[in-house]
């Protein structure tokens, strides 16, 4: 076992399941997407700290522990096809996509779109597309999902990823503003209502869009 294995697994260890995560598919995942492909260079000592870290452009890769709970509250099953808010450095996508038959990630930044398109294809995760847009539109060509993840703090649940989920789905994100935010995940129920699960408090960047916050607003 090489140190960044050694370093992964001593990560799902500490850091995942001793906090409550079992699913072993996810813990699966966790071991096997290398975390350090996917920071700088100069951060890469820091890759499998619980924490997160600066990715540019005032974005972060999410700590360990919160992309494995986010990942195992989707109760993910291989036929599935997910859309992810927010691909930042691809990491969540990543491990979303060792989950899942399909994978589509929005990043509105399009430097961060492009890096985590060539992290994709130098690592083989062939079964995610990266897509440079509002991610608050969703994707509509390719719905509807079976799961959605939101990997920014939104106001509300946009609109058009509540069009855009299949009867039956999840979607898990926080809301809230800068001093306050809360991780829920969403079900759709076979008449089109929602059902709310208040999950954990959370502390995310912005999710900025149509359906986002905007720049005022944010607080």
């Amino acid at each position: 076992m090489d140190s960044e294995e050694h370093a992964r697994e001593k990560m799902v260890r500490e850091q995942i399941q001793r906090r409550g995560v079992n699913d072993p598919n996810v813990l699966a995942a966790m071991r096997t997407v290398p975390r350090h492909c996917f920071v700088e260079k100069d951060l890469q000592r820091m890759a499998y700290h619980d924490r997160p870290l600066p990715i540019g452009f005032d974005q972060t890769i999410s700590q360990p522990y919160i992309v494995a709970y986010m990942t195992a509250q989707l109760q993910l099953k291989p036929e599935d096809t997910v859309l992810e808010i927010g691909t930042g450095s691809g990491y969540q996508a990543a491990v979303l996509s060792r989950l899942v038959r399909q994978v589509y990630t929005i990043e509105r930044f399009q430097a961060l779109a492009d890096i985590a398109r060539d992290r994709m294809v130098q690592l083989n995760y062939d079964n995610v597309q990266v897509i440079y847009q509002d991610g608050s539109l969703g994707l509509k060509n390719y719905a509807p999902f079976d799961a959605i993840l939101i990997g920014a703090a939104s106001p509300a649940i946009p609109q058009p990823l509540i069009e855009q989920l299949k009867v039956g789905g999840r979607i898990i994100l926080p809301v809230g503003g800068s001093g306050h935010q809360i991780l829920q995940r969403i079900k759709k129920l076979s008449d089109g209502s929602l059902e709310t699960e208040e999950l954990i408090p959370v502390v995310f960047v912005p999710l900025r869009g149509f359906y986002g916050w905007h720049e005022d607003d944010w607080k």
